[in-house]
């Protein structure tokens, strides 16, 4: 056997994969879109199984909450470029294979351009904003996209848009979701999330694309699994053969405002800003930064208390729900002055 086909002998070993199927492998260009609990075991064994080029896009640095699922890190990563530390780690463990670090946050402006280079897209991401925007620049590029989710004990997976044998393509995410509310859905750093389902659903997604690049096995594309980690029980939902939704542009990025921990201080310090903290009463309580304590469906009727003299900040743990709760606001009252601390009450804590 050709020594460079040594290492995936098992695989290839399987029936109907064979040494053709290996070479589709060596060929392919696959992106993953986030490098943290579900992008590093995808990763990880998409280089193990001799993807030929791998990229992997993530703007984000390595924080020490997150190694309980982020396998590829450790504690003297803290504060690397995750892509950075990915691409190395994977080029070790296979050096046969091509990695390209993407050190960015994919947006409309560059997503397109991003796509074009690969052939099939892993949503590894953590964010409705950013899988609404993978999705529609796969369905407009005509790239299958490979979708994961998990929180708590739940993860899903499923195959979004590709080509039928008639030539149209099968659902998108927007298929089955076509709206979701952000602000009313906890990140995992406050609902929580099982290390191991983060593995499990990110080695379902590579399994995906190995499918997908083979022509082996049932592709998840016209329907989604859903899997339960503390019954260890999964089920498949049929959401139709080709998509019902006619996508005809990316979405426009919402204007979204910040403010920096150091900028908010200086604001306090002058007594300057109106400070409320949308988390819950017991992540208020344990610990908080000052203001008052609202939840994000009673914060319309609390800004209509305040006298408008000050901007509003909002403020959450890692910056990702009041985000979310200060482009709703933005949507509704398009002149009011609210911001979203950066980075959350770990920034400020930093």
């Amino acid at each position: 056997m050709d020594a460079n086909l040594l290492r995936y002998s098992c695989q290839m070993a399987l029936p109907g994969f064979g040494t053709a199927a290996q070479q589709k492998l060596q060929r392919a260009k696959v992106l993953i879109v986030g490098a943290g609990g579900l992008g590093c075991p995808a990763a990880q064994y998409l280089a193990a199984s001799g993807i030929g080029a791998l990229g992997i896009a993530d703007d984000d640095v390595v924080n020490i909450s997150n190694l309980h699922r982020q396998i590829l890190f450790n504690p003297a990563d803290e504060g690397r470029k995750k892509a950075e530390v990915v691409t190395e780690r994977l080029q070790q463990q296979n050096p046969q294979i091509n990695v390209t670090p993407h050190m960015l946050r994919v947006d409309a402006v560059n997503v397109m351009e991003l796509f074009q280079s690969y052939d099939i897209i892993v949503d590894a991401t953590d964010n409705f904003e950013t899988r609404y925007l993978l999705n529609d620049a796969a369905v407009l590029q005509g790239k299958p996209l490979v979708y994961g989710a998990i929180y708590q004990f739940e993860g899903q997976v499923a195959v979004w848009n590709v080509a039928n044998a008639d030539g149209r393509r099968t659902p998108n995410y927007r298929d089955l979701y076509p709206q979701v509310d952000a602000s009313q859905v906890p990140d995992c750093a406050v609902g929580g999330v099982i290390p191991t389902l983060a593995g499990v659903i990110g080695c379902m997604q590579a399994n995906e694309v190995l499918k997908y690049l083979t022509g082996t096995g049932d592709l998840l594309a016209g329907k989604i699994l859903i899997f339960d980690a503390q019954t260890m029980q999964s089920r498949v939902v049929g959401i139709g053969k080709t998509t019902k939704t006619n996508i005809q542009s990316l979405p426009q990025p919402k204007l979204m405002e910040t403010i920096s921990a150091d900028d908010l201080k200086a604001a306090m310090a002058a007594n300057a800003v109106e400070l409320i903290d949308i988390r819950t009463e017991e992540e208020h309580e344990e610990f908080n930064i000052g203001g008052a304590n609202v939840e994000p469906y009673l914060i319309e009727r609390h800004l209509k208390t305040l006298d408008g003299s000050k901007p509003v900040v909002l403020y959450c743990i890692i910056g990702k729900r009041s985000a979310a709760v200060v482009q709703k606001m933005r949507e509704v009252y398009p002149g009011l002055k609210i911001y979203s601390l950066e980075g959350g009450i770990n920034h400020w804590e930093d």
